[in-house]
């Protein structure tokens, strides 16, 4: 039974249990946080690394020649040298479909906010507006009903699937775009086809070449003005300043996202910089996936990446 490390338990949040990896392994030792270098020596003696957003470059890895797997508590692995791991025989294992359940409902949320303008109108109530009115009713900002709408997504995995269907349980029609970059072999119809009819546009894709700000100035110039655009991906797969300056003049509906490019962001960020104007915006700290059953799931699939990997 091997020795394994979780360098970044922290992550996981509160109130999570372990002891599905724990009995997997010989012997767990959990750090709450680490960096790179503390990573090298508390990982000198272990069989496994455990970790989330913790870099493991070259550097590193190169001083574990221990080290036989690394499984990490999250889809993504830009977090790991992939070549140097395959070059000295470790193992890399990751988690996914984890949170659809989570991130979908998330999604859903930001979409039923805009639609109904709420941080507009939370803004007005706040601000004593209905309270001075003389309707019973504030109408000043139309909101959209989802039924009929267009909804276009871009990203046809789990979780936009799931995504899909709960929007179709409110009457929307959907479509899912061709991958982009792919669009000549793929026979989804191309994003730039379905943009100008699009009411709303969900995006559900890594972070590559091709979709870096996929959603710029020039698509955004194409699309409705009353467009709801939502980011539950990577941040960077919009142009954000572009998206803010058209939700600024006018020329989009809606804006929501729950990532951003450099997180936390710790330099700031024009869209935070915007929370406190009179806008159809929200922000939400990059938490789409962190209800509890989603991050006890994690810890699940990654002690059954442990099994297999002890199997094989």
């Amino acid at each position: 039974m091997p020795h394994a490390v979780i360098l970044d338990a922290e992550s996981l949040g509160p109130e999570i249990n372990l002891d599905a990896i724990r009995e997997s392994v010989t012997h767990l030792e959990v750090f709450e946080q680490s960096t790179t270098q503390q990573a090298r020596e508390r990982l000198a003696g272990a069989d496994i690394a455990i970790v989330n957003k913790v870099v493991l470059d070259a550097e590193t890895l190169q001083q574990l020649p221990n080290l036989r797997l690394i499984c990490v508590l999250a889809t993504g692995l830009n977090n790991i040298d992939l070549e140097t791991a395959k070059q000295q025989n470790i193992t890399v294992k990751n988690v996914a479909a984890y949170g659809t359940a989570s991130v979908s409902q998330h999604t859903m949320m930001l979409m039923l906010t805009l639609a109904n303008r709420l941080p507009l109108y939370q803004r007005d109530v706040a601000a004593g507006e209905w309270q001075r009115s003389a309707f019973f009713c504030l109408q000043d900002y139309p909101t959209l009903q989802l039924s009929g709408k267009q909804l276009v997504m871009v990203g046809q995995g789990e979780l936009g699937t799931e995504v899909a269907r709960l929007a179709e349980a409110f009457g929307m029609q959907v479509t899912f775009a061709a991958r982009p970059g792919n669009e000549t072999n793929d026979k989804r119809p191309a994003l730039d086809d379905l943009l100008p009819d699009a009411d709303v546009i969900s995006l559900h894709c890594p972070l590559s070449e091709a979709t870096k700000h996929l959603i710029n100035r020039e698509r955004l110039a194409r699309a409705k003005p009353s467009l709801i655009l939502l980011n539950c991906a990577r941040g960077g797969v919009i142009d954000e300043v572009a998206a803010l300056a058209a939700l600024r003049s006018g020329k989009l509906g809606g804006l929501g996202v729950d990532v951003l490019p450099a997180e936390p962001p710790r330099d700031g960020h024009p869209l935070l910089d915007a929370l406190s104007e009179p806008l159809n915006l929200i922000v939400t700290p990059h938490n789409a996936w962190i209800t509890p059953e989603a991050r006890q799931n994690i810890v699940s699939l990654t002690a059954n990446n442990i099994a297999h990997w002890k199997a094989s």
